[in-house]
């Protein structure tokens, strides 16, 4: 299973809402220039939630293509049953995934042994590497430490990505509950990934504008400097924090993006709302402090 820095990328469209491949394209080359060590598709920041199967598969075509064998590719599975969930997986496999980070059930909300049939069927029949998303505030189910454990053992099932606010505690307490095999991995833009770290995660995945700035930052880390590695990071904490914002992060990330010459348009697809002109201002002046490349 991926570990390390595996950015979740954007889904940039068009103006008029279509999909935009060729912004896609230079967005998987801005992860590959920034050395990631992979990049995910389909989760909470890339808009998944707006996507036809459809465009799943060109996304995933497109970025393949682009990123290469030898970069994994993490797909993004949600699904309000378990037959849909083999069913996207089995398709993320058909286009080139290398593995399926999946949300458990959240329309009905699950009971512990339902989530264990539900992730042991995805495991055996969908054809990939399962990653567990542990993301409660989004989905409103919550997965205990002891489910994340039973989970593990699971063949198949090779990682969590630990969403559940605190994360560092949570972080710490399945890494104890778990094989050293299994891969524990944090989200929520990265705003822990120090603490997370220190907890014994061993990845991280953040939203994709600023992967050449977190890179340096977990080297200089993984070197053994802490000091300067937390001084470093604490220079990005007002642009993570800014993309983390109910309902406009999706556009937050997407301005960063096409600030940065990344992408063409901000554009984001509803229920995902365009940021006011107030809060770009305030945005301007971020990546003014950070005088980003």
């Amino acid at each position: 299973m991926t570990q390390g820095l595996i950015p979740v990328l954007a889904t940039p469209f068009h103006p008029d809402g279509g999909l935009d491949l060729d912004s896609l394209r230079r967005l998987v080359e801005f992860q590959l220039a920034a050395n990631v060590d992979g990049v995910a598709l389909f989760g909470f920041a890339s808009e998944g939630f707006a996507l036809t199967a459809g465009e799943r598969a060109e996304i995933l075509d497109a970025v393949t293509a682009v990123a290469g064998p030898a970069l994994p590719v993490v797909a993004g599975v949600a699904a309000t049953g378990t037959r849909d969930a083999v069913e996207q997986t089995r398709a993320a496999a058909a286009h080139g995934a290398t593995a399926v980070m999946v949300l458990p059930p959240f329309l009905v909300k699950p009971g512990s042994g339902q989530m264990v049939e539900f992730f042991g069927t995805v495991a055996a029949e969908g054809g990939l590497p399962v990653m567990v998303q542990d993301a409660p505030a989004s989905t409103g189910v919550g997965m205990p430490v002891s489910l994340i454990a039973e989970l593990s053992k699971l063949d198949g099932v090779a990682a969590v990505k630990v969403e559940a606010q605190p994360t560092a505690p949570k972080v710490g307490a399945v890494v104890d509950a778990v094989s050293p095999d299994f891969a524990v991995l944090g989200g929520q833009n990265a705003q822990f990934v120090l603490e997370e770290y220190t907890r014994g995660a061993v990845g991280t995945m953040p939203a994709c504008e600023f992967p050449d700035l977190l890179r340096p930052v977990l080297d200089t880390w993984a070197a053994g400097d802490r000091r300067a590695a937390r001084a470093a990071f604490n220079r990005l904490l007002p642009l993570i924090r800014f993309g983390l914002q109910p309902g406009i992060a999706w556009s937050i990330h997407k301005h960063v993006l096409v600030r940065r010459g990344v992408i063409s348009s901000p554009a984001v697809r509803p229920p995902a709302a365009e940021a006011d002109p107030g809060t770009l201002a305030a945005l301007d002046d971020i990546l003014a402090d950070l005088d980003l490349p």
